[in-house]
Parts: C-alpha cells; structure tokens; sequence
C-alpha cells in the first residue's frame, strides 16, 4: 500500500481518515497493525478490498497485490479477489454470520462460489476439512447447528474456516478476538499463527492490543489519526522505539510494575478527523514539536534498516521503560 488517501464525505463536512498509508506485508509473515480507536486501522482493511461505505473516496495511492495494482479493478474484478486471493475476519462474528442459515449451509454456500466443479459431497468433505483446519471439534454436528447455538469462540472459528474458503494469500484479522475470555483469545492467537505457518498465509492482523501484537507479530506498524507513525519489527519497536507517539502508547501500558507509581498518559486528545491539525496530526500533542511539525506531513522514512518513521524531531536520549 503506498499513500493512500480516503476521506469519507459526511452531512458534517469531509472526514480525512486516511492520510497518505504505507504498508508492506510480506509473504508469510503477520504485520500488527496497532493505534487507538479510530485512528483508521479498519478502514485500511477495509480500502484493501473496497468494502468502503458508497460515501467513501480513494482520493490517492496504490495498492498493489504481489505485482498487480488491484486498487482500479473492475467490481467483477474484484469479486476473484475476494476470498480467492484476500480474505478478511471481523470482530464480532455475531453480526457476520446470517442468523436463519445453518453453519453448514453458510460454508457450503462460500466453498460452492471457490470450487463450481466439485459436487455435494466432495463439497461437504471439503467443509468438514476446513472446519477440522480451525480445530472446530465434531464437524459434522457444527455444520448442522445455527450460529446462536455456537459459543463466541467457535462463531470466530467457523469465520476463520470461511475465510479460508478461498485458500487466500493474504488474511485480513479486524481484531479477531474482541469480546472474548483471555482463555478463547490465547487459543484463537496459538490457532491464527498455526495457521500462518502451514499454510503460508500473510496477516495483517488490526488490533489495539500491544501485548497481543508482541506476543504474535514479526513486525508492528503504528497508526495515529490516519497516519503511519512508525514500523519496524517487533523487537525493534519494543526495544527502541523512535516516534513520541509510540513512545507514549508502549509507556501507558499498565504491568505490575508500575504499582504504587503515576502511571504515564500522553495529554491532549485524538483530534477530529473533520478538522485535522495542520502537518503532522500528532503534534499538538507532541513534546518534541517543532515548527515544522505545523507545517509539514513528515515523510514515513528508513531511519535504519527496516525501521522507519515520520517524524522530523526523533528524540534523541535513550529509550528505555519508567
């Protein structure tokens, strides 16, 4: 994705959501796409497969799947590259999932679309596979219940078996595990990255959840008011983080450690992306601003090898966790 720009034009004036994103996800890899509510992390994914509301505009960019532009492609088009080539799962599968159709009837449905040769049977071993890929247990009897029967959890799983309907190259993961227990959210995170390493898949896996991301990520990019903050891989960005504002977010996670303490809080607020500030969004908020911050939306630049960031004033002293 290369400076993409969409705004969403609205009965109070033109919302400038995303400002100039640049992302890369790699084959096999899981990119955590990681900043507050809406900062535009679902509307990335979103523009990805032009699942963008009528009111929306791709007003600038590219987005590039291996070496083709997919972001002019016809509607018809489009429809071969959803599922087939990019997947997506959303947060709450309670709403994705069609109420008054069985599970059963749901991914048939989808694998018919993907595979029109095959006949039902053939079709139905291919479901119980793909349910039996999401480690859903007793397929068979999964396939004939309705989503209202099925736990939080297992809703997810099914979505994860559509998605992967397809055999997708790239998964889509809006912030897969909201709204459920710690216990569910581990086995869904242990599940997703399995299915990463066997079946080859790239993620990019949307998430506020900088633990989640440490825990699961090769590379982390950092979102704020629309705008890529700062990338690098995991390590990187936990051990050395460059921009203030991810400085910031990693110091305002709350452990055990800082009990007794003031805990750390970036001041101000998001702004409105209705009026957005001038130059760099962040820094009305800034410590480290300087004149240009006003002036200017700083470049996502290579600072070192594979880690960059858009910021005209890095601080310089030494990071490390109060």
């Amino acid at each position: 994705m290369e400076d993409l720009v969409v705004n969403f034009h609205t009965l109070d004036g033109v919302v400038y959501a995303l400002d100039r994103v640049s992302l890369d996800v790699q084959k096999g890899e899981i990119l955590g796409l990681v900043g507050e509510t809406g900062c535009g992390k679902t509307a990335t994914g979103l523009a990805i497969l032009k699942l963008l509301p009528d009111n929306s505009e791709i007003a600038k960019g590219r987005i590039m799947l291996e070496d083709d532009d997919i972001l002019h492609k016809s509607e018809d088009e489009e429809m071969n590259i959803r599922g087939r080539k990019i997947a997506m799962i959303f947060q709450d599968p309670a709403s994705s999932l069609n109420p008054v159709f069985s599970i059963g009837r749901q991914l048939l449905d989808v694998l018919k679309i993907h595979n029109q040769h095959m006949d039902e049977e053939s079709l139905r071993k291919l479901a119980y596979e793909k349910l039996g890929m999401v480690e859903l247990p007793d397929a068979e009897s999964v396939m004939d219940l309705y989503p209202h029967e099925l736990s939080g959890g297992m809703q997810q799983r099914v979505m994860m078996a559509i998605a992967l309907a397809g055999s997708p190259i790239l998964l889509i993961a809006d912030e897969p595990t909201t709204a459920l227990d710690v216990t569910i959210q581990a086995q869904l995170l242990v599940l997703l990255k399995k299915l990463k390493d066997t079946l080859g898949l790239s993620v990019l896996l949307i998430t506020h959840n900088l633990g989640l991301v440490r825990e699961l990520c090769d590379r982390i990019a950092i979102m704020y008011a629309g705008s890529v903050a700062e990338s690098a891989d995991t390590d990187r960005i936990f051990r050395n983080p460059l921009h203030p504002y991810t400085r910031g977010l990693i110091s305002s996670v709350v452990t055990g450690r800082l009990r007794g303490k003031v805990l750390h809080y970036i001041p101000g607020t998001v702004p409105s992306l209705l009026h957005p500030p001038t130059g760099c969004r962040f820094h009305p908020r800034c410590a480290y601003a300087i004149e240009v911050c006003k002036q200017a939306h700083p470049d996502l630049l290579e600072i070192e090898a594979g880690h960059f960031v858009a910021c005209y004033n890095i601080p310089k002293e030494p990071w490390w966790r109060t």
